[in-house]
């Protein structure tokens, strides 16, 4: 989680659904002179006295022209519901860009009237199940578990435009089944990635278990957000997907412009389709064995402070923080879930649904447009469900103070609620007091309101607070804290004091430390950088070895957040590449930009401050990037002014640099982070003071980048065409003489040194010479050398790769085929019998025979190969033979051989060799012959699989 304010409206928004009825009769229209004017009078009070207010016609862009950021425009919509007497949909507040939007949405509206009012009675909740999956190792698991317990409990319900939409945990199994043999029919295999782009709906759900059930890997990615922010979705997405290599995106009809846009920029998506489509498929899943430290999803981090990073979470990862929060929380079946989240974020996904499916407590969700546009809602659907647990940013509970009237307040009941809690971002000791005071009317009790912190290097939570208690707010002094980072605690009416909110303590089987720059840790009370370790923790970035590196730490992660201890409690004081470093003070972001955000003419929420080099003074510049509303250049300067006069009352000391920019500016992440260090370099490059481009103008340049980059694999296709073609040219000048050359050897060492020279001959002149690392590790006397098996290329590299005559040990099958058999024989190579278990003993008796004899065997355990990455289980032979001849096993790993001649298929592509030849495993003495053979197995699967991981990680 992060340290920067939220504001999804104005950065991501889920697609719509189609709505089939309407308010008005065919032919009828709203009043669009009555709207026009409702703008106006609602532009005219932003603005109070200007004389120069922006013309509204239809066309007029709410944002852009007339300056309505998010709270505006849900002003306007709210006045717009009220004074033509219609419930606008919930993606209204997103849809609708122009006047002319708006004045279309009412069209398509429901009567005020059929929206409920008021919350209907509580619904009842069916008595929860004794007992949890605790046994479980995969998600999967824990979905069969509750199939068996309670397979017509509702585990789900979607909140939809006043419509409840249940799903039971039998219906989510048959929907991930029917998801998971679509994606098989298109030929997904395990371990590809799929990525989500859907809103929340029910299909969300089964699609993502279906993923799982098919053994592939979901990636969960936000959905298209306002149509001005097309080509940054496009690009940025673009690049997501292109490092998790998708294979496929689920998704809806509506985005299908945003997802051919993204086919184009990613080689390997081959399909873009929808549950529906998915599921019409029909069949049943072929079974996919699923171990608990396989992927279960890729989070990919938001990116607040750099690029997006993959985080890898395995099943295990995820079981063990959700087992961990519940023990935290004392979390239950009788417990009731109410979350407005986004399904594509780590609280959204895990804490709040994951989590419920593991407790087995019923769910509610809505839209997050639906809390946007109306936040009362989320409220409104703890009372209707009887909630006990929720969560949210410290937005949320902000937009609600803002946003709620006391009116709504006599009829709202939150006595249900257990704990509300604020994480994501920076926790606001303002908010967390305000809110807690103003709804315990309500009935709320103010140690319900619980601030936590996580992120997704945890899978999602790592510090929760002990159960009944008001959260601890920290007032320390600002000078010691800025110069020092000593967290002294400050008198109560200091007005410059920095205030802090306590988080809690680290989750059950996990440990934070917190260290200064050289690794130490530090005592209480002093300001550090925040590390921790446990079951939770990611096994580091997906294909991104660099940055997978700089994360740990002696065995810790870093967070990437600085905090401090005190009183048992860990207070969170900022991102440590945020914080600005100037004139010897360390400056944090958040206060000066809520500060400028609160002056009027600055849109709130879109206010970006960080440091930029200053090369002359050996310092950083302090620079606020701030979004103006649209207004007359004549009142820029005295908007600077107001901005510096901010910055001064909240740091004690003037900007270097103020720099209005129009809206949309800011960067910001899936979940409305501020990305500062994008913005740092959008100002350094002079970008920071032009708005986005029209929609039109978006759209043509990502069709010539689109066009750009399909004539660029149309070149590399020709050219793969090319090379493939003078491959196979050339294998057929080689293949036949070298078959002929080699049967007239008279013994096999003359025959594999034929074969050897032939087969390096081959790859020179293709551009393929394999990379040999390990030679020293093949010793001159008997061994058995284990290779892994990906392409009918496999034998012919370890031909020109080993430095020494190999027997090859070769299925039965092959001795009688006319052209590999006499060849094979030619090189010495035995024939075993892969099925038959008492030949089979008899082939691993010969095989120790030879290596008795001082022979290197070589031989590829898996006993075939597939299409799929990884390692198959290990054949036992090899190992016997080993343990009986008291031979040491060199494993030895192949890298591209399924690149340049894939499974099915015999067309050569190009493609990187490389040959590993690991460390010896050598004998124990321990145990019997069989389980001596056993440990040899194992150590050299371990070892090949570790290898190949990070091959896979590399790549």
């Amino acid at each position: 989680m992060s340290t920067t304010p939220l504001n999804l409206a104005t950065d991501t928004v889920e697609l719509p659904a189609p709505r089939t009825d309407s308010v008005l009769a065919p032919g009828t229209a709203p009043d669009a002179a009555a709207l026009v004017r409702l703008v106006q009078a609602t532009v005219g009070e932003l603005h109070p006295g200007a004389t120069d207010l922006p013309p509204v016609t239809l066309a007029s862009r709410l944002d852009q022209d007339l300056g309505l950021d998010s709270l505006a425009r849900m002003e306007l919509l709210l006045r717009a519901e009220r004074a033509f007497g219609v419930a606008l949909a919930e993606d209204a507040l997103a849809a609708a860009e122009t006047v002319g939007d708006l004045l279309q949405a009412l069209g398509h509206g429901l009567p005020l009237g059929r929206a409920p009012a008021k919350p209907r009675p509580p619904a009842p909740t069916a008595p929860g199940t004794a007992g949890a999956p605790e046994t479980a190792s995969t998600l999967l698991e824990v979905l069969a578990w509750h199939v068996r317990e309670h397979p017509g409990r509702t585990q789900v319900t979607v909140l939809q435009d006043g419509e409840e939409r249940p799903v039971t945990y039998a219906a989510l199994a048959a929907d991930a089944a029917a998801v998971a043999a679509g994606l098989q029919a298109l030929a997904v295999a395990p371990r590809e990635t799929v990525a989500i782009m859907l809103p929340t709906c029910p299909e969300y759900f089964g699609t993502y278990l279906g993923i799982l059930m098919a053994g592939a890997i979901p990636v969960p990615i936000y959905p298209p957000g306002r149509p001005s922010q097309i080509e940054e979705h496009v690009l940025r997405h673009g690049t997501l997907l292109g490092n998790a290599r998708a294979v496929a995106l689920v998704t809806v009809p509506e985005a299908r412009l945003v997802a051919r846009l993204l086919q184009a920029r990613v080689a390997g998506l081959r399909a873009v389709v929808t549950p529906q489509q998915l599921a019409a498929r029909g069949g049943t899943p072929a079974p996919v064995a699923v171990a608990g430290e396989d992927i279960a999803f890729i989070q990919y981090t938001s990116g607040s402070t750099g690029s997006p990073k993959g985080v890898v979470l395995s099943h295990a990862n995820l079981l063990a923080n959700i087992r961990a929060m519940a023990q935290a929380i004392g979390a239950s079946p009788r417990d009731v879930f109410v979350s407005w989240l986004p399904l594509y974020h780590d609280m959204g996904l895990i804490g709040a649904w994951l989590g419920s499916l593991y407790i087995g407590m019923p769910l509610a969700v809505m839209s997050p447009l639906a809390f946007l546009a109306m936040p009362l809602r989320w409220l409104q659907a703890l009372q209707r469900w009887g909630g006990t647990l929720s969560a949210g940013p410290n937005f949320a509970y902000e937009l609600c103070l803002r946003r709620i009237d006391d009116a709504a307040l006599a009829d709202l009941d939150l006595r249900s609620v257990r704990l509300l809690f604020n994480g994501a971002e920076a926790v606001s000791a303002a908010t967390v007091r305000r809110f807690s005071e103003r709804f315990a009317a309500c009935g709320l009790r103010a140690e319900a309101v619980a601030p936590v912190y996580g992120l997704a290097e945890a899978s999602v939570g790592l510090l929760f607070p002990p159960l009944g208690r008001v959260a601890p707010v920290d007032a320390v002094q600002r000078e010691a804290f800025s110069r020092e980072g000593r967290a002294l605690p400050a008198a109560g009416d200091d007005p410059n004091a920095l205030r802090f909110v306590g988080c809690g303590r680290p989750l059950p089987g996990h440990a934070v430390r917190i260290v200064d720059a050289q690794g130490r840790e530090l005592g209480q009370r002093v300001e550090g950088r925040l590390e921790f370790r446990g079951p939770s923790a990611t096994r580091g970035y997906f294909r991104d070895p660099q940055k997978t590196a700089q994360l740990f730490h002696d065995g810790w992660l870093d967070t990437g957040d600085r905090a401090y201890a005190a009183a048992g409690d860990i207070f969170i004081t900022g991102r440590v590449k945020d914080i600005v470093i100037r004139g010897g003070r360390n400056l944090y972001p958040e206060e000066i930009e809520d500060a400028v955000g609160q002056v009027p003419g600055i849109r709130k929420g879109c206010v970006a401050v960080f440091g930029s080099p200053d090369a002359a003074m050996g310092t950083e510049r302090l620079v606020v990037l701030a979004e103006a509303r649209p207004g007359p250049a004549a009142a820029a300067p005295r908007l600077r002014e107001a901005v510096a006069r901010a910055v001064i009352d909240t740091i004690g000391e003037p900007p270097d640099e103020v720099v209005l920019a129009p809206p949309h500016t800011v960067l910001k992440t899936s979940s409305g982070k501020i990305r500062r260090s994008a913005c740092r370099a959008l100002y350094e490059s002079g970008g920071g003071r032009f708005g986005p481009a029209p929609r039109h103008q978006q759209l043509l340049r990502l069709a010539a980048g689109a066009a750009r980059l399909r004539l660029q694999r149309a070149a590399r296709a020709a050219g793969s065409l090319m090379f493939a073609g003078h491959a196979t040219l050339l294998f057929w000048l080689f293949a036949p003489p070298t078959w002929l050359l080699t049967l007239a050897q008279s013994s096999p060492a003359r025959a594999w040194a034929l074969a050897r020279a032939s087969a390096r001959a081959l790859f020179a002149l293709t551009g393929m010479t394999p990379r040999v690392e390990g030679l020293q590790n093949v010793p001159e006397g008997a061994c058995v050398l284990v290779s892994n098996h990906g392409s009918y290329l496999d034998g012919v590299i370890l031909t020109a790769a080993l430095p020494r005559p190999c027997v090859f040990v070769a299925k039965s099958e092959l001795r009688q085929q006319r052209i590999a058999g006499p060849f094979l024989r030619r090189l010495g190579a035995v024939f075993v019998d892969r099925f038959d278990l008492r030949q089979a003993v008899e082939d691993a008796e010969a095989m120790a025979a030879l290596a008795r004899r001082g022979d290197a065997l070589l031989v590829f355990p898996e006993g075939t190969f597939t299409a799929a990455p990884g390692l198959l289980p290990f054949r036992l032979g090899a190992f016997l033979a080993a343990a009986q001849a008291q031979a040491p096993v060199v494993p030895v790993v192949l890298r591209g051989n399924r690149t340049a001649l894939p499974d099915c298929s015999w067309r050569p592509r190009r493609a990187r060799l490389e040959v590993h030849i690991l460390p010896q495993v050598q004998q124990s003495s321990q145990g019997d012959l069989f389980a001596r053979a056993v440990r040899l197995r194992d150590a050299a699967y371990q070892l090949m699989a570790a290898q190949l991981e990070t091959a896979e990680d590399e790549r």
